[in-house]
């Protein structure tokens, strides 16, 4: 999985068949997963679940990404590099979002041996749309939305097709921490992350017993920040760690552990969990 903002629609998805808590920490069975994009905090969970003992299939709507995150993982895992994959998909595209995401399901199925699924870990992010109140239309609203909000709501519709339907199945998905912080310019992209949480327990309803969480990662050293330079991205870094009561910035390896934490504890159902360095206490 990955999340990068630098031009372009990428998200992340994985698609994991039965772990058990054994499982993922003796790493004692074979387990499905699927991703879309290969880096940052996706990228972390990939590396986790493989190293776990899943099987994992990363997608993108960039080719050449989802053939590098591949080719990363199966060079960190060579014994793990006969149950990696690559495939591609589009959430980008309105009109296709639907038909991307089932043949997705069904390509990710099928590499799993025609097996349901177990889990599945939505990490999408396409390039974060700031507006004035005053540059609003209905159209770049709507579009603004498109990864981060309605595709891993249509993303649920699949779910009671392609997941065993048990407590011990998951979804588990993503937003951000300015659903709780307001930023100036950033409403319509507050609307949508406070969403998420909303979107998070009425799925945890309607997909019973499959458990439906989410994770909501704060400041995080990945890709996100290659946009703004070499120069200026160790600055910011540098700023907001200052504001963080670990006193750190967070890495994708720290985030990882949040989501392998919703998929081992069969308890945990209906909530949002915050990795972001104690940002709301400071």
């Amino acid at each position: 999985m990955q999340l990068s903002y630098k031009g372009g629609k990428t998200g992340q998805l994985i698609f994991h068949p039965a772990l058990s808590r054994r499982d993922l920490a003796w790493g004692s069975r074979t387990c499905n997963t699927r991703f879309i994009e290969g880096s940052g905090i996706g990228f972390g969970v990939a590396e986790a679940c493989t190293e776990n003992g899943a099987l994992v299939t990363v997608s993108s709507s960039n080719p050449e990404r989802c053939t590098k995150a591949v080719a990363r993982l199966q060079e960190a895992y060579p014994s793990a590099k006969d149950r990696i994959w690559g495939l591609k998909v589009d959430l980008g595209n309105q009109e296709t979002l639907e038909e991307e995401l089932k043949g997705l399901f069904e390509k990710a199925v099928a590499a799993m041996g025609g097996e349901k699924l177990d889990h599945v870990i939505y990490t999408a992010g396409d390039a974060l749309k700031q507006m004035a109140l005053a540059d609003m239309t209905v159209k770049n609203i709507i579009q603004a939305g498109q990864v981060r909000f309605f595709a891993p709501l249509l993303v649920a519709k699949f779910l009671p097709t392609y997941l065993n339907s048990s407590y011990k199945s998951s979804y588990t998905i993503t937003t951000g921490a300015v659903a709780d912080r307001p930023i100036p310019n950033w409403s319509v992209i507050a609307s949508y992350a406070g969403g998420g949480a909303s979107m998070v327990r009425n799925l945890a309803l309607d997909l019973k017993p499959i458990r439906v969480n989410g994770v909501s990662p704060g400041v995080v050293d990945t890709e996100l920040w290659d946009a703004f330079g070499s120069e200026l991205k160790p600055k910011i870094l540098e700023s907001m760690r200052s504001k963080l009561a670990t006193d750190r910035v967070g890495s994708s390896e720290d985030v990882a552990e949040t989501y392998l934490g919703l998929l081992k504890d069969y308890n945990v159902d209906g909530v949002f969990v915050k990795s972001d360095g104690g940002a709301f206490v400071m």
